[in-house]
């Protein structure tokens, strides 16, 4: 799940109005698609994951939140994005190693001033978004984030660190 500073950051980047199109990519158990929804008032998530038990849990966080316009999507992209209208923004939560191919289906699906946002964990994930974004056009920005929470241990309080995250944003036909 990805943790509620790296979703406030990731929505931020991409610059949601109420009534746009999000494909999420790789959405896991749906907490960017769950939070997207609730801001995307008359638009619509289509939140693709490929995993049976997360896909399970992202229906079941679209029920309980009473999102109609969150709609689950099972399959692996790039195949399954054929079906799906074209988006105003996209999301990438996970890949499944086939960020080449569903970066070059985002670029040719998104309107002019599109949006892409990438959350990656490793240098790979930037070097390769930024390269393939900008080989499509887009310009790019990252930030990488760093979030540590307050733990109690004994009668001490510490920080405990989670994995730094990378937040790639790239904007279609925006020059940098």
């Amino acid at each position: 799940m990805t943790k509620e500073e790296v979703r406030v950051i990731t929505l931020a980047k991409l610059c949601l109005q109420e009534n746009m199109v999000l494909w999420d990519i790789g959405a896991g158990t749906g907490s960017v698609a769950v939070e997207a929804a609730r801001l995307l008032r008359s638009g619509n998530v289509f939140a693709v994951e490929k995993d049976g038990e997360a896909f399970a849990l992202l229906k079941e966080n679209a029920r309980a939140f009473e999102l109609e316009n969150l709609v689950p999507v099972f399959g692996e992209a790039p195949q399954v994005l054929e079906t799906l209208p074209d988006p105003d923004r996209v999301f990438v939560g996970g890949s499944g190693g086939k960020l080449l191919e569903i970066l070059e289906v985002a670029a040719a699906r998104l309107p002019e001033e599109g949006v892409v946002v990438v959350n990656g964990i490793t240098l790979e994930t930037v070097a390769e978004s930024v390269a393939v974004l900008e080989d499509l056009q887009f310009s790019c920005a990252v930030v990488l984030l760093g979030v540590s929470w307050v733990e109690q241990v004994g009668r001490r309080h510490l920080f405990r660190s989670a994995n730094p995250v990378y937040v790639i944003q790239g904007k279609k036909g925006v020059k940098a």
